[in-house]
């Protein structure tokens, strides 16, 4: 996988200048078109949404208006022929067996059956209204009076006893009756005192109710979800609309439990490409459905997409040869000078580019390349004067180095002299200079061991205890392990430096100095801690800063650039993971950690 990018970055490395320029060129063009023709055709795909999605919102709103309307001229209806005293009389006598003459039942249908018939025949939306009685024994008195073995014939005569809503069914009560399809409410007429007497039945034809679901509307489906699952359709049925029908009537009836009002609910499904809306009807305890699929209108959103890309790629190849041909042409001068810079890889540094004497970057281009071939002409002769000079440093530097020895013989004359007079405290203090100056001046690596360090340190302590009235004991505690790891030469010193000028002179009596190795995980830690004064937290912080950086030091006593030295050096020569930290309690001590990382586990863990 590695190889195969490489291979495809140094593809493109190999693309000539021009190419490269008409690239980024057609690159910074198309993409704010692209961008814009992205948001301004997806803009017209939800435009197109929402429009739909508001119409059919709307549209099941009137529809909604529609039904309540209806299912009011129902009740009303049913609720007319409930308070009808002569007819419920004569359901009365028919269940008692009682008998009326031929004169009686004439101005019953004169009267009341006529009025009732009058009351069905002036509501043009209903499809009927009728009373069937709990028995035989009663004169049929059509279209509004007939017996049980009449109703016997109607599909929903397993409602009669409950009452409800019946769907989609057909009239059976005589072979020529219509065959529309009907809704009807199923409403028992009890008495409390002579029980059942009969049902009514008041009826609409399914498409006065539910319209939607027989117009030939172009896209849309409709359907009626009834409480228990059953799934109405009309003129057309489609399987994908049932389904969404069923999810969306569940949770429109779970929803609706506890609402007053009926609910519309109406949203696009980006999976159907459709619009579709629910509306639950509360009297009817089911949900009207209907779904529109607006791919055709999406799909010519989409066209005109297709279209517009179309037409950007062939612009985007004309335009590729236009930008070409005009990067060609400011590039010509580039070449040029491009020319020259070969010949001179080649060693021809006496070649120099042609100036065009234009005033633009190009011309510009030129003068700096023939400028720098001068100068490098002139370089060269002074790299060769660097070289002498370098001879003549390190013939400088051994001289010095010779110095340095005659420094050493000086201080050992010294150093007898004093034993002979049995000065022995100024012969050690003289041995102890002796090393100091040694090791500060030793021609070496900037690395060093650990334990040579920690032998400077115990020299400069030797030499720092002569100054002073009291003694300041160093305490090592330092694994073999990390005595033989390396650190930047006089790294640990300054801290010891630091230690006492700040923390211990100030407190002026016997103390001690402690020096700590640990080995955590794969680092080193060495702890040195002095008994002095401490730093209040504010003082802290500010060191701390300074260590970092944050705060520039400058210079004089107390000013945290030797600590910042040290960090400076361990950070350069180990990483940013390692370095010093510095933790103190106000008038007990101060401790500085220094943590290096841990060379040759394998051989540490022997030594260990």
């Amino acid at each position: 996988m590695l190889l195969k990018q490489r291979k495809n970055w140094e593809s493109i490395k190999g693309i000539k200048l021009n190419r490269k320029l008409t690239a980024i060129i057609l690159v910074f063009v198309m993409i704010p078109i692209a961008i814009l023709s992205g948001v301004m055709f997806y803009n017209m795909e939800q435009s197109t949404i929402k429009e739909n999605v508001s119409y059919l919102d709307s549209t099941m709103g009137r529809r909604q208006d529609s039904i309540k309307n209806n299912i009011d001229s129902i009740n009303m209806t049913t609720q007319f022929f409930l308070s009808d005293e002569t007819m419920n009389r004569i359901l009365i006598s028919a269940k008692n067996q009682g008998t009326y003459s031929t004169k009686e039942w004439l101005s019953f249908y004169r009267n009341d059956v006529a009025s009732l018939e009058r009351l069905i025949n002036t509501n043009p939306v209903l499809a009927g209204a009728r009373y069937y009685a709990a028995s035989d024994n009663v004169q049929e008195m059509m279209p509004v009076m007939y017996n049980a073995s009449r109703m016997q014939r109607q599909p929903w005569t397993y409602m009669a006893e409950a009452g409800g809503w019946v769907y989609d069914y057909k009239d059976n009560l005589f072979s020529n009756s219509d065959t529309a399809p009907l809704l009807a409410l199923i409403t028992p007429i009890n008495d409390r005192k002579y029980g059942k007497l009969g049902v009514i039945e008041t009826s609409m034809k399914m498409s006065t109710m539910f319209p939607s679901m027989y117009e030939n509307v172009p896209g849309e489906i409709s359907c009626f979800v009834t409480s228990d699952g059953n799934v109405i359709f009309g003129k057309r049925t489609d399987e994908k609309v049932k389904a969404i029908a069923i999810n969306l009537a569940a949770e429109m009836t779970d929803k609706a439990k506890g609402l007053e009002n009926n609910e519309i609910k109406t949203y696009y499904s980006r999976y159907d490409k459709s619009v579709i809306s629910g509306m639950y009807i509360k009297e009817l305890s089911g949900t009207l459905v209907s779904v529109e699929d607006i791919s055709d209108s999406l799909n010519e959103v989409y066209k005109q997409r297709n279209i517009f890309v179309l037409w950007m790629i062939v612009i985007l190849i004309l335009l590729s040869f236009v930008v070409d041909l005009l990067v060609r042409q400011v590039l010509k001068s580039f070449y040029a000078t491009l020319y020259t810079i070969r010949q001179v890889r080649k060693g021809d540094l006496s070649v120099r580019a042609k100036e065009s004497g234009r005033d633009d970057e190009m011309g510009e281009l030129a003068h700096q390349v023939n400028r720098m071939l001068d100068n490098i002409q002139t370089l060269m002769q002074q790299n060769i004067d660097r070289e002498i000079l370098a001879k003549d440093s390190q013939i400088k530097a051994l001289q010095n180095q010779i110095n340095a020895h005659f420094i050493y013989n000086v201080l050992e004359s010294i150093k007898m002299m004093a034993e002979m007079q049995e000065e022995y405290d100024i012969s050690d203090a003289i041995t102890s200079l002796g090393k100091l100056l040694r090791y500060s001046m030793k021609w070496t690596s900037e690395m060093v061991l650990v334990s040579e360090e920690l032998e400077y340190i115990k020299n400069y302590m030797a030499l720092i205890n002569l100054r002073f009235d009291y003694d300041i004991i160093l305490s090592l505690n330092i694994p073999f392990a990390i005595m033989n790891q390396r650190v930047p030469k006089m790294s640990l010193q300054p801290i010891i430096e630091n230690a006492i000028i700040h923390g211990v002179e100030e407190i002026a009596e016997d103390t001690t100095i402690y020096i700590k190795g640990l080995i955590v995980d794969n680092d080193c830690i060495i702890e040195i801690t002095d008994n002095g004064r401490g730093m209040n937290d504010e003082e802290l912080d500010r060191l701390k800063k300074k260590i970092s950086g944050e705060i520039a030091t400058g210079g004089g006593s107390g000013n945290g650039i030797g600590l910042k030295n040290v960090q400076d050096r361990l950070k350069a020569s180990f990483g940013e993971g390692y370095g010093i930290d510095v933790a103190t309690m106000e008038g007990c001590y101060t401790k500085v950690s220094v943590r290096i990382p841990l060379k040759s586990v394998e051989n540490v863990k022997e030594l260990c």
